[in-house]
Order: structure tokens, then sequence, then C-alpha cells
């Protein structure tokens, strides 16, 4: 099984196979809009912009499990998202990523995912305090806020799991050899 067995929605509710994706480096990021994190969009776009025609893609899935910051249908998160940030990459329908309703995709990510990438002794306080209520982790690979993020690499391997505190830019070394 990998990544290129999974179906997922996008904002018009069209089903998209992952299969479409293969040969591609990916991003797989839970997102939200009302979020301390939500400023991430920047260097997400940034890298986008930056590494896209050279094979980087970036699957946006917004979230509302985590403080409801990720509130208004999916039309609105992309209004949102383009009018403020100016992104490009590709946005899917509001998911969950934890607990008994969580995308499946995000279960085999979570289940095969490397361990998480959270450096630094005040961040890694900023997110033991984070995961204190985060009401849906709770599993250990669980996801414990907006703005983790996955990177995928060419064949469908999941080769990094960042922290939602960590900044998207120190993904940058790593897109950049996945690359190639």
């Amino acid at each position: 099984m990998s990544i290129y067995d999974f179906k997922v929605k996008n904002k018009e509710d069209e089903e998209i196979n992952l299969k479409d994706y293969k040969g591609k480096v990916l991003i797989i990021v839970n997102t939200a809009t009302g979020c301390g994190f939500t400023p991430q969009y920047e260097a997400l776009e940034k890298l986008y912009q930056k590494y896209h025609k050279k094979g980087l893609e970036i699957l946006d899935f917004p979230c509302d499990q985590f403080g409801h910051q990720a509130p208004g249908t999916d039309d609105e998160i992309h209004e949102f998202c383009t009018s403020k940030y100016n992104t490009s990459f590709d946005r899917f329908k509001k998911i969950e990523v934890n607990g008994e309703n969580e995308l499946p995709l995000f279960k085999y990510i979570k289940d095969n995912s490397p361990k998480e990438i959270l450096e630094g002794l005040k961040n890694k306080m900023a997110m033991s305090a984070v995961k204190k209520i985060s009401t849906t982790c709770k599993k250990e690979n669980d996801i414990i806020w907006n703005f983790t993020k996955f990177i995928i690499d060419k064949e469908g391997n999941i080769v990094a799991r960042y922290s939602p505190i960590e900044d998207p830019m120190k993904m940058e070394k790593t897109i950049i050899e996945l690359l190639g």
C-alpha cells in the first residue's frame, strides 16, 4: 500500500486519485485559517512558487479539529487563503485528521511516517503545552495541531514529518534533495 492507493475530495467535492501526483514531491499539510500558525501559508506558497515547476506539489487539507480554527465552508476557506496569502497550491475538502472520522489518507500517513521533527527547547515546550489542549490527540502518532507537515518523495514514501511549530522553510533542503 502507498499514498497512491488513496482518493480524496477536492474543495469542489470531486474525487481526486492521488496516483495523479505520482512522480512529484509532495507536502501534505492539515491547515486552519484562524490559527497562530496560519501565517505559515506564506512560506508554503514561497516553497510552491520556487519549486513547483521542478516537481513540488502542496496538498492543503483544512481541518477544524483543533480549537475550531478552520470555520467556514470550503469555499470561504479557499477565498481567505487566496486573498490573504495568495496561495495557488491544491486545496481539498475540510477533513478530520484524528479519531473515528479521520481521513484514511491521514491514518496511513501517520502510521507510516518517521518521528516528527521538532527542534529547540522553546519549540518543544510550546508543543508540549499545545498537546495538553489538543482534545483529539489520543494516540502517540496522532496529529497534535494545525500545520503538521509531511514530505512525500516521488515514489510515495513518507520521508519527513514536521511539527506544526516548525517553519516550512526548514523543509527546503529536503525538498531540494528529493527533487534531485
